[in-house]
């Protein structure tokens, strides 16, 4: 039976941070508890969540990863969000070692 440490831990559970790739190309960026990528995903593709992924179906899975606690999943998220395609396209890659190189001015690139 689970007592009150169970129940905090809950509370911190991991979460995942995924990338959809819509119809149009775009992507989208969102973030759910581990147990749900899943249905997540399903919810997407069916259009149960309105706005930006509903007109753009059918959408894909192209990158998630688990953060522990979910406060992390939420602040990458957040960072995820305001990253440009190339940063984003690298991140999907795994080329993490591209990122601080994307980060930079177009015109100081290499």
């Amino acid at each position: 039976m689970c007592k009150a440490p169970c129940l905090s831990h809950h509370a911190m559970m991991a979460a995942f941070v995924y990338i959809l790739r819509c119809s149009d190309g775009s992507f989208y960026v969102g973030s759910t508890r581990a147990e749900d990528v899943d249905r997540r995903l399903s919810e997407h593709q069916q259009g149960l969540h309105d706005g930006y992924t509903a007109a753009r179906l059918p959408v894909s899975l192209v990158w998630s990863g688990e953060f522990d606690p979910i406060t992390e999943a939420i602040a990458f998220e957040r960072k995820l969000k305001g990253w440009s395609r190339a940063k984003k396209e690298a991140v999907i890659a795994g080329d993490w070692h591209k990122l601080p190189e994307l980060a930079s001015r177009p015109r100081t690139r290499h």
